[in-house]
């Protein structure tokens, strides 16, 4: 089992507190308060840093970029209530919508012309990714699925009319990208494999050798059907350091039943990362075992 850093624990346990546990108080007759709380969601099943899995989230490592910014305090009108003022007085994660062709995230209070504020998208797309990642995902019973489902659909409409623009940035454009290919892993729909190849293909023109983007669309080719036309994008990857593209590399020549470059792959990547040897030889011995065999669903044993 590939195991999270403490601080990604503490992140995610924090997250999930703030973002999804809710409670509600009220008397009975005898005077005594009765709390109702919601239970807590699952822990991701995947590391949540698929670069480097003693890192932890981007996410994470953006709100600490952003804690450590200074803060330009502003006072705003209330969206709810007009006549009332809010002071905003903590940065949040600002992209840019447009007109950028690279990763481009600031830190302020407020955001800007063509910017959004795209904290809680991303809040939300950090947990998701650990628990949909990779085909099959994982929750731990249909509600919490569910809940990740109805939600993923809200975030993923949204990033679609920001994606929609001709000169759609590439962080917006990432965002649609992965939203999309989570979309597809929940089994939401074709048109969520429709939308993450025109994405992927949006963004490696940007940037051809973004490490994370060769990752990511390798691996949504290779569980989507196309091994083969995976391949090079996954070796980019792995060239690139992506620590999480060795194991999506085996699982590609898994599918391929090319076991011998599977093992291989596993075998180098025990040697890159010897943090992972129990992984990779558990993953070797199924291999050898059942001849072929879906990565993820050995780690989901």
């Amino acid at each position: 089992m590939m195991k999270l850093t403490p601080l990604a624990c503490a992140f995610v346990a924090a997250s999930l507190l703030v973002g999804c546990a809710s409670t509600a108080s009220k008397n009975n007759s005898n005077g005594n308060t009765i709390v109702f709380a919601e239970p807590e969601l699952s822990a991701p099943f995947y590391p949540l840093n698929p670069l480097n899995y003693e890192q932890p989230s981007a996410f994470e490592l953006a709100l600490i970029a952003a804690a450590k910014q200074p803060v330009t305090k502003m006072v705003v009108n209330r969206q709810d209530d007009p006549s009332r003022k809010l002071t905003l007085d903590s940065n949040k994660l600002i992209i840019p919508t447009v007109n950028s062709s690279q990763r481009n995230m600031s830190y302020a209070a407020l955001a800007g012309s063509n910017q959004i504020d795209i904290t809680d998208i991303d809040d939300f797309l950090n947990m998701v990714e650990g628990k949909a990642r990779h085909y099959p995902p994982r929750f731990s019973d249909r509600k919490e699925r569910r809940g990740f489902e109805y939600k993923l659909k809200q975030v993923s409409a949204q990033l679609d009319t920001l994606a929609a623009a001709p000169n759609a940035s590439f962080d917006v454009l990432l965002r649609a990208f992965k939203a999309s290919v989570m979309g597809r892993n929940l089994d939401l729909g074709s048109v969520y494999t429709t939308k993450s190849l025109n994405y992927a293909q949006k963004i490696l023109k940007m940037n051809p050798n973004d490490p994370e983007v060769n990752f990511w669309f390798g691996f949504a080719l290779s569980e989507g059907g196309g091994q083969r036309e995976a391949i090079p994008y996954l070796d980019k990857a792995m060239q690139a350091g992506v620590q999480e593209a060795y194991l999506s590399a085996a699982n590609n020549y898994i599918a391929m039943e090319q076991k011998k470059n599977a093992v291989q792959t596993l075998k180098n990547y025990k040697v890159k990362y010897p943090q992972e040897a129990a992984v990779a030889d558990r993953l070797i011995q199924e291999i050898e075992k059942q001849g072929r065999w879906n990565v993820w669903q050995v780690m989901n044993k």
